[in-house]
C-alpha cells in the first residue's frame, strides 16, 4: 500500500551552494520545514539577503519496505529555482517556486544512508515567472511549504481529475479521469476500484474498471440524495480509488463536490443561482517568516475572511497558494479565483513556455477543489500578447473544460481570449491627478474599460490598493475615507448587473520591494495590518455579513473633540448590520438613526451616518465645549443586540492578550497568532498607546520575530511557534503601564 510520509523534520541547512560538496553532508543549523531561508525584520531590512543559493541536506536511511517499490520526494514548494541531488546526483530541477515536484530516488538508493541535497536559490532569475521586471511583492527564498516521502508500487495512480457533469440534475453523475504513473514502463494488467462516500464515511456508489494502459475513465451514474456544495453548506464527498496490478497496490483519494459555477454577462451563478461576489486579493506572506507558515497559519486566513470580513471569495494574488489554504476554502465555503505567477512583466519566449507550464502545474494541481471557480491565466496587469495568451487559454480549456477562464488586466481596451473580462479598475482617486476633470468616478462602466459592446461576463479584481494606502495608526479622517472608499466600491459593484462582483486590494498589508509601498518595505494597501489585525475599513467588509453569525457595531473614530481637522466626529460612520442604532452623546437624549440607504443603496446592510441630515451641531457641539461620553447601541429585530460605550476621557485600563487557540501540536512547527491590545475602561482600543511590551516565553517553542514590541496603533500581533518536544509553554507579556498577562499553551 502507498505509504506518504511528512519529511519536514531535521534539514541540515547552510548559505550558500558549493557543486562539489553535494555528495557530503555538510555543516549547518538544523531546521523543520517549512523554512524561510533569511527571517526578516518587520520593515526597512535588504530583501537582496535572501537573493541568493542555499543549501539543505536531509539523510534518508534505507528501509526494508523500499525494496521493490517507488521512492520520491514531493516538494509542495520551493523558492524559486531548485535542484534536488541524491548522492551526489542531479535528480530534478524545478523552475517554479509556487507548484509542487517530485524527485524520483528510486534508480539510485542505495543500502544504508542516503544523502538527499536540495539547491534553492532565492535570485530573482528573469528566466523564471514573476521574475524580470518589477514586482509588489517579495518572493521569500527557502523549501516553504511541506515535503513528503512517497512509497508507492511500481504502477501507482498519479493523478485524478473528478467532475460533476450534471450537478444540478435529480440523479446525478461522477466520472474520474485516472492518469497512471509507471516510470519504468512496465507491462501490466489492472484493476482499479472505486467509492465515493459523504463526510460521515457512509459509502454511496461503487464502481470499478479494468486497464492497460495509461488512463482509465470511471463513470457513477444515477446518483440520488446528493447534497450541492454551497457557499453556506460546503458539503464534500471523498472519492477512493484503489489499483492493484501484478506489481502491487495503490491507494488515492480525493475529496470533491457537486456544485456548478458560471460567469454570465448578467453576474455570476453558484449552482444556477445568482451571487454577487464580494471579496478580497491575498498574498501567502507573513512577517519575518515570509512563506513559511505552516497549516494552522493557511487555515486561519482563510477563516478570517470568511468568517471575520464576510467574504464569499478570494482572488490568490498572483500565484498559486498553499494546498492547506485551498483546503480550508473548500471546507467552509469560500470560494477562490486563482492565477498563475506573474506581475505585469512578459518574459521572452523561455520565459512564456514556463508561464504556459504554470498553467498546467496549478491546474492539475488543483482541478478537484470545488472552491475554485476560475482559472487565472494571464500575467497580473500585463499587456496584451496575442500567441501567448492565446495558448494559456487553450491549455486550460483542454485541461479543465469545466471552469472559466479570466485574465486580469489594468489596460482598457484589452484584447479578451478568456471567457471573463477580469478588470483592475483604480478609477476611484483618479480625481486627485491634475488635469483630471471627470470628479469623482467609483467604477467605470464596462464598456468604457473593455470597449466591448457586447455583453459579456465581467468581473473587477482589484481596487482602492496603492490608490488610497492607510495604515491601521493613521489619523481618523484618512481611515473614515479609506472605508468611505471600500465602501463606494462595495456599492456600485452591487448595484450593476453587468458586474459579477469584485475583489478588493487586499487583504492584508505585506511586505514589498524598495520600489513599492511607503519606504520601509511595507505596502499598507490591506483592510488588515500583517498580523491581521483589522483596520476600521475591515468593518466595511465584515459589516456585510449575516447578523444572525456575527453582530458588527462599529464607529469609524477614535471619539475625540480633536483629532479632525475641525474639531468633532461628523459625519460619523457606523459600519453596522444592525437593523438601526440609538446613539447617546452627553446629556442629549438618545436619537434613533437608520441606514443610510440614500447614499448606499444597493448594499445588503449600509452604513448609519451621522451628519447634519441625522443630528445637529448643537447635539454634538462644536470647539471649545466640553466633550461628552457616547453610547452607540444596535437593535436586531427591535431588540438590543450590542451597545458600545465611547468614554469621554478614555484611561489605559487593560492589557488585553489573546490566543487565536492554545492547544498546539508537537513537530509540525505548528504557529498560532497571538494579539496584544491597550484597551480604555469600556474595552476599546486606545489607539495612540505606542508604549512597548517584552514578551518571555518557557517551555518547548519560540516567538516568531523578537521579544520586544511597540505597540502600533494600540495594539501588536505575533506567532508562537511550538516545538519537537510535547509539554507546556507559558508566555508572559509585560509592560510597565499594566500588570503582566500570561497565556498557557499546552502542546500535544
Amino acid at each position: 500500500m502507498r505509504i506518504i510520509e511528512n519529511f519536514n523534520g531535521n534539514w541540515l541547512f547552510r548559505h550558500g551552494f558549493e557543486p562539489a560538496r553535494v555528495s557530503a553532508l555538510q555543516e549547518g543549523e538544523i531546521v523543520r520545514l517549512p523554512h524561510n531561508a533569511v527571517e526578516l525584520p518587520y520593515n526597512y531590512f535588504d530583501e537582496t539577503e535572501y537573493q541568493k543559493p542555499f543549501t539543505y541536506q536531509k539523510i534518508l536511511a534505507w528501509r526494508p519496505e523500499f525494496e521493490g517499490r517507488e521512492i520520491s520526494l514531493v516538494l509542495d514548494a520551493a523558492m524559486a529555482d531548485s535542484v534536488v541531488y541524491l548522492n551526489g546526483r542531479e535528480i530534478v530541477a524545478h523552475k517554479d517556486g509556487y507548484t509542487p515536484f517530485e524527485a524520483r530516488l528510486t534508480p539510485h538508493l542505495v543500502p544504508g544512508d542516503n544523502l538527499i541535497t536540495v539547491k534553492v536559490d532565492g535570485s530573482e532569475n528573469p528566466e523564471i515567472p514573476p521574475f524580470g521586471g518589477q514586482i509588489d511583492y517579495l518572493c521569500y527564498a527557502g523549501i516553504y511549504r511541506d515535503v513528503w516521502l512517497k512509497v508507492a508500487s511500481p504502477v501507482s495512480i498519479g493523478n485524478v481529475k473528478i467532475e460533476t457533469p450534471d450537478a444540478l440534475a435529480d440523479r446525478k453523475t461522477v466520472t474520474a479521469r485516472i492518469f497512471l504513473a509507471n516510470p519504468e514502463n512496465r507491462p501490466f494488467s489492472a484493476n482499479i476500484a472505486a467509492t465515493i462516500a459523504d463526510s460521515s464515511g457512509t459509502e454511496i456508489a461503487a464502481a470499478s474498471v479494468a486497464l492497460d494502459g495509461k488512463e482509465a475513465l470511471l463513470t457513477f451514474s444515477d446518483l440520488g440524495g446528493i447534497t450541492l456544495w454551497d457557499i453556506d453548506n460546503p458539503t464534500l464527498y471523498t472519492l477512493s480509488l484503489t489499483l492493484e496490478t501484478e506489481h502491487g497496490k495503490d491507494t488515492f483519494t480525493q475529496r470533491f463536490g457537486f456544485r456548478t459555477a458560471r460567469f454570465t454577462p448578467d453576474g455570476f451563478l453558484l449552482n444556477g443561482k445568482p451571487l454577487k461576489l464580494r471579496g478580497l486579493n491575498r498574498h501567502q506572506s507573513w512577517p519575518h517568516t515570509g512563506y513559511a507558515m505552516g497549516r494552522r497559519a493557511q487555515e486561519k486566513d482563510a477563516d478570517i475572511l470568511k468568517h471575520e470580513l464576510a467574504c464569499n471569495i478570494v482572488r490568490t494574488s498572483h500565484y498559486p497558494q498553499s494546498k492547506w489554504f485551498l483546503d480550508r476554502c473548500d471546507e467552509i465555503g469560500l470560494l477562490v479565483f486563482e492565477e498563475i505567477p506573474g506581475w505585469q512583466h512578459i518574459g521572452g519566449k523561455a520565459w512564456q513556455q514556463e508561464s504556459i507550464e504554470n498553467v498546467r502545474r496549478m491546474i492539475e494541481r488543483d482541478w478537484n477543489h470545488p472552491s475554485i471557480i476560475i482559472w487565472g491565466v494571464r500575467i497580473n496587469e500585463s499587456q496584451d500578447n496575442h500567441d501567448f495568451y492565446a495558448e494559456t487559454n487553450r491549455l486550460a480549456r483542454e485541461l479543465d473544460p469545466t471552469r472559466q477562464t479570466g485574465g486580469v488586466r489594468f489596460i482598457t481596451n484589452s484584447e479578451l481570449l478568456e471567457d471573463v473580462y477580469t478588470m483592475n479598475d483604480f478609477i476611484l482617486g483618479n480625481e486627485e491627478l491634475p488635469g483630471n476633470n471627470r470628479g469623482r468616478v467609483v467604477l467605470r462602466d464596462r464598456v468604457e474599460t473593455t470597449g466591448i459592446t457586447r455583453p459579456i461576463p465581467y468581473m473587477i479584481t482589484e481596487y482602492n490598493g496603492h490608490m488610497y494606502p492607510t495604515k491601521r495608526f493613521d489619523q481618523e479622517q484618512r481611515q473614515a475615507e479609506h472605508v468611505t472608499r471600500h465602501l463606494l466600491v462595495l456599492n456600485a459593484a452591487a448595484g450593476d448587473g453587468n458586474i459579477s462582483g469584485s475583489t478588493g486590494w487586499c487583504m492584508f498589508d505585506y511586505n514589498t520591494h524598495k520600489d513599492f509601498g511607503s519606504g520601509d518595505r511595507i505596502c499598507y494597501h490591506g483592510v488588515l495590518d500583517m498580523y491581521r489585525i483589522p483596520k476600521l475599513a475591515a468593518y466595511a467588509y465584515a459589516s456585510q455579513g449575516d447578523p444572525e453569525k456575527n453582530v458588527v457595531l462599529q464607529p469609524v473614530t477614535f471619539w475625540a473633540r480633536g483629532e479632525r481637522n475641525i474639531g468633532g466626529v461628523l459625519p460619523l460612520i457606523i459600519l453596522t448590520n444592525c437593523d438601526y442604532v440609538d446613539v447617546k452623546f452627553g446629556e442629549w437624549p438618545a436619537k434613533r438613526i437608520y441606514p443610510d440607504r440614500e447614499t448606499y443603496p444597493h448594499l445588503p446592510h449600509p452604513p448609519v451616518v451621522l451628519d447634519l441630515r441625522t443630528v445637529t451641531q448643537e447635539e454634538f457641539g462644536s470647539w471649545g465645549r466640553v466633550w461628552r461620553e457616547g453610547t452607540i447601541t444596535g437593535y436586531l429585530d427591535d431588540k438590543v443586540v450590542k451597545t458600545l460605550v465611547l468614554p469621554a476621557d478614555p484611561v489605559p485600563a487593560t492589557l488585553d492578550v489573546k490566543a487565536d487557540d492554545t492547544a498546539l501540536r508537537a513537530g509540525e512547527k505548528d504557529a498560532v497568532r497571538v494579539v496584544v491590545r491597550a484597551l480604555d475602561q469600556c474595552g476599546n482600543l486606545l489607539p495612540y498607546f505606542e508604549e512597548p511590551v517584552s514578551l518571555a516565553l518557557s517551555g518547548p517553542g519560540r516567538i516568531i520575530g523578537p521579544t520586544d514590541h511597540t505597540l502600533k496603533g494600540g495594539a501588536t500581533g505575533f506567532w508562537v511557534e511550538a516545538g519537537d518536544e510535547r509539554g507546556s509553554i507559558e508566555l508572559v507579556v509585560a509592560s510597565r503601564r499594566f500588570a503582566a498577562q500570561s497565556v498557557t499553551f499546552t502542546v500535544s
